[in-house]
């Protein structure tokens, strides 16, 4: 059966409650998307392929809130008045899917599309960095370990990348990234920081004894102006980075390979952040890319099931896919394969 012709089945009755309440208010006739800045770019491509290879539906409407401004969006309830689709750099978290199940909207389909790589990048005026996890964490963490007891944590001192680690050069630390609500910035602690910081035996044995003070620990980011927040925009990032060769700015890969011309990705262990490298797991800051469906308004919005399809067809996250050229590194194929196949039964989220 047809991916499409299995999701309307399916979820006719899921729709019931929804056709009601759209009976009793003006019709949406678009589908809306909200979300994750990084997923922004593929999702508006499909966007833009399926309006004009499917001229019965209207243009989706792609937002870029951010991962966890979209999901509270999305999570809000079920109806018109609530985005259709939430674009996620990250997966839905266990305290998010419980939100989603007390406002109503308990039929979820979860969907990978693919992999990015998360760099940290600077202009081609300025040399590039070869960093490790470690390095990133000092120089970014709230609190540190004292360089005169590694078993005690203080305000982070360093205020250039040589006093991080005397190999790198003597220049003043200015890192511009995203915000606490992004994806990115979530992955970003996790891939990054609590790696690095668990280089450190003794706050890698925190992480044993308890998580939750673990990630307090090593997850704070410091707040003193090293590390400027420059909102959901990726593309902002990169402005300002032509605009300050000293600057080092943290976000998605595709980002980074539509400004090749202008920007360069710091080594990260000693890697490149490239495609291939990415592909083939040898980077080692990289992270899975979702959307998620509300099941409810499937049937009821109009499209939403073919967009679905248009987004993981062969022509769109395929090797050779439409999304690839954009930077979208794609999933193996029997990985893809298998969530078509969760595509076509429906497989709800469970968390």
């Amino acid at each position: 059966m047809h991916a499409r012709t299995a999701l309307l089945g399916a979820l006719a009755l899921a729709g019931l409650g929804l056709a009601c309440t759209a009976q009793a208010q003006a019709a949406r006739d678009f589908i809306s998307i909200v979300g994750s800045s990084t997923v922004f770019p593929f999702s508006a491509a499909v966007a833009e392929n399926f309006g004009k290879t499917h001229r019965q539906f209207k243009t989706p409407k792609v937002e870029a809130t951010g991962t966890g401004g979209g999901i509270k969006l999305f999570c809000n309830g079920v109806g018109i008045a609530h985005p259709d689709v939430a674009n996620a750099s990250r997966r839905m978290n266990l305290r998010e899917f419980q939100t989603c199940q007390q406002n109503g909207v308990r039929d979820i389909l979860e969907v990978k599309v693919g992999y990015d790589g998360i760099v940290l990048a600077g202009s081609n005026k300025a040399p590039t960095y070869n960093l490790s996890r470690k390095d990133v964490y000092l120089a970014l963490a709230k609190n540190v370990p004292s360089a005169a007891d590694p078993t005690v944590m203080v305000p982070n001192p360093y205020t250039t990348w040589k006093q991080v680690n005397p190999q790198l050069p003597d220049v003043k630390i200015e890192v511009l990234g995203p915000p606490p609500t992004s994806g990115t910035r979530d992955a970003f602690v996790e891939l990054v920081m609590e790696a690095g910081c668990r280089s450190f035996p003794w706050l890698n044995a925190l992480r044993d004894t308890s998580e939750r003070r673990f990630k307090q620990t090593c997850g704070a980011i410091r707040e003193d102006g090293v590390y400027v927040e420059a909102g959901e925009n990726d593309n902002l990032i990169v402005q300002k980075l032509n605009s300050n060769p000293r600057a080092i700015g943290i976000f998605g890969y595709s980002f980074l390979e539509e400004n090749l011309n202008s920007l360069h990705g710091s080594l990260i262990e000693g890697v490149k952040p490239e495609f291939d490298n990415i592909l083939k797991g040898r980077y080692p800051v990289s992270r899975s890319l979702y959307f998620y469906v509300k099941k409810a308004h499937v049937g009821v919005i109009p499209g939403i099931a073919e967009f679905v399809d248009e987004f993981v067809s062969e022509r769109a996250v395929g090797e050779e896919g439409y999304l690839v050229d954009k930077g979208l590194i794609p999933l193996p194929p029997a990985e893809l394969n298998a969530v078509r196949a969760d595509v076509k039964t429906q497989k709800n989220l469970r968390l």
